[in-house]
Parts: structure tokens; sequence; C-alpha cells
């Protein structure tokens, strides 16, 4: 092949990829591009700070173009921001039933307590970045504000409803909304010193115990 017939090197070079995510015959389709981003920051974050991490290191461990990677997310805090709302959620189902009247607070406030403990060993890279980063980056700082203040304000409505309803005498004088948010962010706390092997709260069902106690013995003195 003579150099007038050979592509231009420009051309060569141009994978699918490399242009708009949506072009027609691109080897990965819109939400394959997408998924492989967010894997592979998982995948990253098993073995190194989100800190330490760039878009760079992303791109490669995704083996996606740069244009793919900002047509989907304006930084890498959005994606962790992505995988943080998808992990939370299964905690927000892990504490229904407590949340929904319980008969047996004891069992639901241990089954509760139980599951976010597995949530946080199960996703612990994750959580450690966004707990370790979130007053970095506006987005992931509100991002992580709301999800705990949601959290928050579904345990006040509880002990409020438990007031009404069996005439609770939780921290009588402390008003509902400080003592939910005391209990949310102590479990996050503890959970995160977990998750960065700080003892004893490495050993999951001591912490399990000890989280369970802070709270019947404070929503259900005398249970």
């Amino acid at each position: 092949m003579d150099s007038l017939s050979r592509p231009p090197a420009s051309i060569d070079a141009m994978a699918p990829e490399a242009t708009s995510p949506r072009r027609p015959g691109s080897r990965r389709d819109d939400a394959q591009v997408r998924e492989a981003i967010l894997t592979a920051t998982r995948h990253l974050l098993d073995s190194r700070r989100f800190d330490e991490l760039s878009v760079a290191d992303i791109l490669g461990e995704a083996a996606v173009a740069r244009g793919s990677f900002y047509f989907y997310f304006a930084s890498k805090h959005q994606v962790l921001a992505e995988l943080i709302r998808r992990a939370v959620a299964r905690g927000q189902e892990a504490a229904e039933p407590w949340l929904a009247s319980p008969d047996d607070p004891r069992a639901t406030v241990r089954h509760g307590i139980r599951e976010g403990a597995k949530l946080w060993r199960q996703e612990a890279p994750l959580l450690r970045a966004i707990v370790e980063n979130w007053r970095s980056d506006a987005e992931l700082s509100a991002l992580w504000l709301d999800l705990m203040g949601a959290f928050t304000t579904a345990t006040a409505d509880r002990i409020t409803a438990d007031r009404d309803a069996i005439g609770s005498t939780a921290a009588p004088g402390v008003d509902d909304a400080t003592l939910a948010a005391t209990l949310t962010w102590l479990g996050e706390r503890l959970y995160y010193l977990a998750a960065i092997g700080v003892e004893p709260f490495t050993d999951e069902e001591a912490l399990v115990e000890v989280l369970t106690l802070m709270w019947m013995s404070t929503l259900y003195p005398g249970k």
C-alpha cells in the first residue's frame, strides 16, 4: 500500500469510543460504557485510596476514552456519588422493619444494625471513600448530608411516633431530631472505624451488640 492509499495516522488512532459514545457501531452501548466506568472505579478502590485516583487511572481500568468518561461524568467525584447512592439504598431497605412501627423493637433495631454492619463490611472501600472525602467536594458534601439526613429524619419520626403510641420515655428533654441525628452519626462513625480496621470495632458481633445496646437503652429504656 503506498502513502496515498494508506489511511491518515489520525484515523488509524481513532477508536470507536473516542468519538461520541452514541455513535452507531460503537463496540459498547451507552449503558455498557457507563457501567464500565463505575465498575472500574469500584475495583480500583479495593486497593487505592479515592484521593489517589485520577480520571486517567479510571480510563485505563475501564478501557474507555476520555471523551466517553466526560460524556457521563463531570469528575471522579460524580462517579463516587453514583456508587454511593447504589450502596446506601441497601441500608435504607435494612432499616424498614424498625421504621414501620415495629412489634418487637429489640429484634428490628438489631436487624437494622446488623444489616448496616454487613453493608459497611461488603462496601468498605466505597464507604471509606465517602467518609474520608465528602467535605472535599460540594456535590459529595450535599449527597452525604442528604443521605444521613434521610436516615435522621426517618429515625426522628419513629421516635416521635413511639412517644405518641406507647408513651416512650426515650431521653426526656432531648429534641427528637437531635437525638436521632446523634444515633445516626454514632453509627456512621463506628461502622467507619470497623471498615478501616480499628479495634475493637472490627469484631462485627461486638459492634452490633454495643450499637444495639446504645439504641435500646436510649430509645426503649427498661426493655
